[in-house]
């Protein structure tokens, strides 16, 4: 019996950008740090080095911010106040075109009455810390339906690393085949979980995987329907 659902949270519970629309944030992320720094250094070789950064490890092991950024602007041991500023910093674009969907308080409140228990398993955009993303969830009102939030950060590999969803198990002392896992996008939230056994709900909001064989919902509600019948 599934009594478990594991939410993936960007475009799943909360909309932050498409993939698309990645290059031009950024663009914006960096310069909002590049301004803090007051830099005057030729932006050629910062953007250079940062389309050197611009990618994550094959084997699915986290690139943390912190030392992207660190050598990106060429900072030399920083403290971690300082770093984490910048890191605040190169969040900002994201975070402020960020919009929680409609459905989404309203579902996750009428799946926590029907038992079931839950909790965030999510990347971070750029390897971004785990606490800066624990501040989304509260200023959004989430943290009240989740069991716990465990972020690529906490365990040191992004989806679809088998370690992140198994981490996620141990620490909710429960099994896959009482779980379910939604998200959107089908590389990290459909091929992960079902690695270790767990069954994957695609959520497509804006229609894009309409010929998929995997299960797919709409929207949050349709979730709810299903689970009730």
């Amino acid at each position: 019996m599934k009594n478990v659902i594991l939410f993936d949270l960007g475009n799943t519970l909360v909309q932050y950008f498409e993939r698309s629309e990645f290059p031009e944030i950024l663009k914006e992320a960096i310069t909002e740090v590049y301004d803090y720094l007051n830099l005057t250094v030729d932006l050629h070789d910062i953007w250079q080095r940062v389309k050197d950064e611009d990618h994550e490890s094959k084997d699915y092991r986290v690139r943390p911010l912190e030392d992207r950024l660190a050598r990106i602007f060429e900072l030399d041991n920083p403290s971690k106040d300082f770093i984490m500023t910048l890191c605040q910093y190169f969040m900002k674009p994201i975070f402020t075109r960020s919009q929680i969907y409609d459905d989404t308080l309203s579902s996750l409140s009428e799946l926590k009455s029907m038992g079931f228990k839950m909790a965030i398993v999510s990347n971070t955009t750029w390897g971004s810390p785990a606490e800066l993303w624990r501040e989304e969830i509260k200023r959004f009102n989430l943290h009240k339906y989740f069991e716990i939030n465990v972020f690529c950060r906490d365990v040191g590999w992004r989806k679809p690393s088998e370690r992140i969803f198994e981490f996620t198990l141990n620490s909710l002392n429960t099994t896959p085949d009482r779980c379910i896992f939604v998200g959107d996008d089908p590389r990290w939230d459909i091929a992960g979980p079902n690695a270790v056994g767990i069954k994957a709900i695609l959520i497509d909001r804006n229609g894009m995987y309409q010929n998929t064989e995997e299960r797919r919902v709409s929207n949050l509600s349709e979730l709810c329907d299903i689970l009730k019948s």
